[in-house]
């Protein structure tokens, strides 16, 4: 009987273990991803189908929880947050990249490309080294999530670099490469973290912005300004990141689901974003006066000195390699070969 009573025991123990464990197993991998960007643009909705379809195909194995509008702060304060486990995830601008992994800035030199056929390939030839580069900083590339054109937006009337010398032009605090590229045109930029531009205008601390059409308009800072510069000033870089550790605790089939399914999503995602930017420069023209740059070659020649000058920030071997990948590129498609 005390035999019985000691096997029943073990038994029952055994059990609750047995459930303990399997309790255990079934618990979720929470995956919190911020972003800045407001609810209700194609970007959230794009990352909130993707989030439902990773839930759905590990079988609740793994969830996303989404902050969005920019609740976990600047894009400094996400990185922050991410290399203390408070968060694992991000959509980020070519600000917080290169907090990341200050190479991949050359992405956002002034003037680089002339049009998103240049980005396309670009992308396309280097993704495994732009991979690598972020891998070997602590971060897996999920996906690209193109910023897009970037405008300037006025109180007063600029059409060459001389006009840049009465503006107070605003730069987004901690940015090395919008500041350098306008302090090449002449001004001297007012750091600010984006939180702050709405109020800065209204109090005439600045009177010039910068930023891509689908930008500006959600932040209303179109309404204080009353021209546009008809001429991109460089092209946004964006990029989903996960962090490795993160990604590491995933098991190897939701690994693969969430990369497979991170391709479906965000390969869609540039598509999206030109097409909300078209749209949304095409409301800004309607909006504001537009002025033709009177010069556009003053600009480039600025602007490469801008970009050599930024060696200093992003290095010489990948901004050399792309730009000769773009010459390259430029060639071919001048005598109508593939490349």
């Amino acid at each position: 009987m005390k035999y019985f009573r000691i096997l029943m025991a073990a038994f029952i123990i055994s059990l609750f273990s047995y459930k303990g464990l399997n309790a255990q197993a079934a618990k979720p991998s929470i995956i919190k991803f911020a972003t800045l960007a407001p609810e209700g643009t194609s970007w959230v909705k794009v990352l909130r189908e993707f989030a439902k379809d990773v839930e759905t195909q590990t079988k609740g194995g793994v969830k996303f929880k989404i902050y969005t509008g920019g609740v976990q702060g600047d894009e400094k304060d996400i990185i922050r947050k991410i290399k203390t486990a408070q968060l694992h995830a991000s959509g980020f601008t070519g600000v917080g990249i290169g907090e990341i992994a200050k190479e991949m800035r050359v992405l956002d030199a002034p003037f680089l490309f002339k049009n998103t056929d240049e980005i396309d390939y670009v992308y396309s030839k280097f993704n495994d080294e732009f991979s690598k580069i972020f891998e070997d900083n602590g971060f897996i590339l999920l996906g690209w999530s193109e910023i897009g054109e970037v405008y300037v937006l006025s109180k007063k009337r600029i059409s060459s670099p001389a006009d840049f010398k009465d503006i107070k032009l605003w730069v987004w605090e901690g940015d090395p490469i919008a500041l350098k590229t306008f302090e090449t045109f002449g001004t001297k930029p007012i750091p600010l973290s984006i939180s702050d531009v709405m109020t800065s205008i209204q109090t005439g601390m600045i009177d010039t912005v910068y930023a891509t059409p689908a930008t500006i308009i959600p932040l209303g800072w179109h309404s204080k300004m009353s021209y546009i510069l008809d001429m991109p000033i460089t092209y946004g870089s964006g990029a989903v990141l996960i962090s490795r550790s993160m990604f590491d605790k995933l098991s190897d089939d939701n690994k693969k689901i969430v990369m497979d399914l991170s391709k479906k999503h965000f390969s869609n995602l540039n598509k999206i974003g030109r097409e909300d930017n078209k749209k949304g420069l095409k409301l800004l023209k309607s909006k504001l006066k537009v002025v033709k740059p009177d010069d556009v070659q003053a600009f480039e020649a600025l602007a490469k000195k801008a970009r050599e000058d930024l060696k200093q920030v992003y290095g010489n071997k990948l901004i050399d390699e792309i730009e000769k990948a773009i010459g390259e590129y430029r060639d071919a498609k001048a005598k109508n070969k593939k490349i």
